[in-house]
């Protein structure tokens, strides 16, 4: 008898994921090694995604943690191509790594302004070629999921350059469906709302590294605030998305933008 949970593991299915070492990346490589994926998981912190692939091994999982700068073209190229000579292809790309920013339009300099392009928009382009050109060779499809954010959906303060380069996130994702549809290469962008990562505390954390607890307990009562249903998310609830959207179960389902975040923009 079939279980109806089946269409959801990635058994034999082999994943990269960047961004792995921490939040919705680390949970994301956690749930795919617990549902049977072999991995291939890429960060920027080496010895972060290195122990987050260690930990998966020895609960029983299959991966292999690789350090990763996505803005380099090279190094996304390398983390598919471990995959194909590890376990001779890929089947699901995840493009996770980003970074935060929060400045007023005429406080960004040049030099930021290119910083943030690099990581969040150079750095899925980056993903989603090495993915595709892999996936475009084979003959058994592929998934391949970017992560942007709800704040592409509305206007706010200090988010110009965040929101801009998710937008752009957003509309690869559907380019990048329609290049790869003909060999049933899907493509889908998850926008997640206020998830509880590294990422929060980026705001209430000094330049030694020190996080203001009442500025981050104050932080996550505003964001809680800001939803209808009166919560934040955790890293698991965008990973629980990601893993859909990489498994069968999603097969008819391309070109799209998956927003799992508490119906807040809903409200803004």
């Amino acid at each position: 008898m079939t279980d109806a949970l089946d269409p959801f593991r990635l058994d034999g299915k082999v994943a990269v994921l960047t961004g792995a070492g921490s939040g919705i990346g680390k949970a994301t490589a956690e749930l795919f090694a617990s549902v049977g994926a072999s991995l291939v998981l890429g960060d920027i912190n080496e010895a972060a995604v290195t122990a987050a692939a260690d930990a998966i091994t020895a609960a029983g999982g299959k991966a292999v943690g690789v350090r990763c700068d996505i803005t380099q073209k090279s190094d996304n190229d390398a983390l598919v191509g471990r995959a194909v000579a590890d376990h001779g292809r890929l089947d699901v790309m995840g493009n996770i790594a980003g970074v935060p920013h929060n400045q007023m339009i005429t406080d960004v300099t040049e030099e930021e302004l290119d910083r943030m392009l690099a990581i969040n928009l150079k750095g899925p382009f980056f993903g989603v070629q090495a993915a595709l050109g892999q996936m475009l060779t084979q003959e058994t499809g592929g998934s391949i999921i970017n992560v942007a954010s709800s704040g592409m959906d509305f206007a706010a303060p200090t988010l110009a350059v965040y929101a801009m380069t998710k937008a752009a996130v957003a509309s690869l994702g559907r380019t990048a469906a329609i290049e790869g549809a003909h060999k049933r290469i899907r493509v889908n962008t998850i926008a997640p709302g206020a998830t509880v990562t590294a990422f929060t505390e980026v705001s209430v954390t000094d330049e030694e590294g020190n996080i203001n607890a009442d500025a981050l307990d104050g932080k996550i009562k505003m964001l809680t605030g800001a939803s209808p249903m009166q919560m934040v998310g955790e890293a698991n609830d965008q990973a629980n998305l990601i893993l859909y959207l990489a498994s069968d179960a999603s097969r008819f389902a391309t070109g799209q933008i998956w927003r799992c975040n508490g119906g807040a923009p809903m409200v803004w």
